[in-house]
């Protein structure tokens, strides 16, 4: 079965580059027809789709985030990355990478790594 894990600095500063790291197992982040998802959820609040890398490479983002957000990968070692630029404490939340696919009409979300919080604060 599929298993992600986040990875990265819990704290950042304001005006930093927040940076986390997906890795996964036991499913390549390269198979079709795969979407390689980040969402946050800040605290007291539902979650937040963020963006995805597609087992092609290609990437998608939330209009609201795009201009901050860069996501990409590392084949070699099955990670994908997260970079979310100028932050502000309002980017405080839990933050999740997730598997997803296109199911008929629907997306499902099967595989989720446990979170990582992540505190923007000086």
């Amino acid at each position: 079965q599929v298993q992600l894990q986040e990875s990265g600095p819990g704290l950042v500063k304001p005006s930093q580059t927040l940076s986390l790291t997906c890795t996964v197992s036991h499913g390549s982040i390269t198979a079709n027809y795969y979407y390689w998802n980040w969402i946050r959820q800040p605290p007291g609040k539902g979650l937040e789709w963020i963006g995805f890398i597609a087992y092609s490479g290609n990437t998608y983002y939330s209009p609201s985030l795009k201009s901050r957000t860069s996501i990409s990968r590392d084949t070699s070692k099955n990670q994908f990355t997260l970079q979310l630029t100028s932050v502000t404490p309002e980017d405080t939340a839990i933050y999740y990478c997730v598997r997803g696919v296109v199911v008929t009409t629907s997306v499902s979300q099967d595989y989720w790594g446990q979170g990582t919080q992540v505190t923007v604060s000086s």
